[in-house]
């Protein structure tokens, strides 16, 4: 595994970093999203595909990216302080961040990074859930719980939700709270394309899939995106992707191995598309 602190020498301006946070202490049901980011990378590089991405980009070829390796965490607010500094000392080499998660807490500490740099920032969240709980299980820094963290605080300017289907009645009271534009499945066709501008920041969370697609996540909800659909959207995304994280992937709920390699395939879409 790459070491962080020496892989920080070889970004230069502009290039998109990769970064993997190893954090599942917040996750409500299962443990397991921490040991996603080496499993995604053995996926990319098995040799049971390629590192060219749909768009003509080879990323064999390409030396405008680089893994920086995995973050070493602590716990507790430790834990999301380190995330926050280590994006900081990213952003501050004017790299675009992909980050392997973990679970969807560390978003909450990523943006809070972002947010310095890019305070009109717009984010495109793709996941089953709205994860705008006010506080789940007693716990504020809850994977159920990192859009309210970041909306309250003002660290984005909009938030766009693609792909939800459990919004409950606080969720929906959230959503109104906050001006979160939320596009439900219930609401019919998939929309793959939208009117976003500046810069965007996504944030993929792999449960947004049916089970079909993707069996390796904690919480199974069926009634989900295809894995061409959310392809669709990296595609045609407008504005300028920023950053993005990748995360839920939960190696123990995937035996096949199938769900590496989607997470593998949505880490080249999102790194080609980062490119200068």
């Amino acid at each position: 595994m790459t070491d962080y602190k020496s892989s920080l020498e070889r970004l230069a301006p502009r290039m998109v970093a990769v970064i993997g946070l190893p954090l599942d202490e917040n996750s409500s049901f299962l443990r397991g999203p921490a040991l996603a980011p080496p499993c995604i990378r053995e996926a990319l590089h098995s040799g049971a595909s390629n590192l060219c991405a749909e768009n003509g980009v080879d990323l064999g070829a390409d030396p405008h990216w680089h893994d920086v390796g995995d973050l070493m965490l602590s716990s507790g607010a430790e834990a999301l302080a380190q995330i926050e500094q280590a994006l900081d000392q990213l952003l501050a080499r004017d790299a675009r961040v992909l980050s392997l998660g973990g679970d969807h807490s560390v978003t909450y500490p990523i943006l809070r990074a972002y947010a310095k740099k890019h305070p009109r920032l717009t984010i495109l969240h793709l996941d089953a859930h709205p994860d705008l709980y006010d506080e789940f299980e007693g716990n504020r820094n809850s994977h159920a719980c990192p859009f309210a963290r970041i909306m309250e605080q003002g660290l984005a300017a909009r938030l766009v939700q693609v792909g939800i289907r459990t919004m409950n009645p606080h969720q929906r009271q959230q959503a109104e709270r906050f001006g979160v534009r939320a596009i439900e499945m219930r609401d019919g066709k998939p929309v793959t394309a939208f009117d976003l501008d500046g810069p965007v920041y996504v944030s993929l969370d792999l449960d947004v899939l049916d089970p079909a697609f993707a069996p390796g996540v904690s919480h199974h909800e069926p009634g989900g995106l295809a894995t061409r659909e959310v392809l669709d959207i990296l595609h045609n995304l407008q504005g300028t992707v920023v950053g993005a994280d990748l995360v839920e992937f939960n190696p123990t709920r995937d035996p096949t191995g199938v769900t590496a390699m989607v997470a593998a395939k949505f880490y080249k879409e999102i790194v080609a598309r980062m490119l200068p």
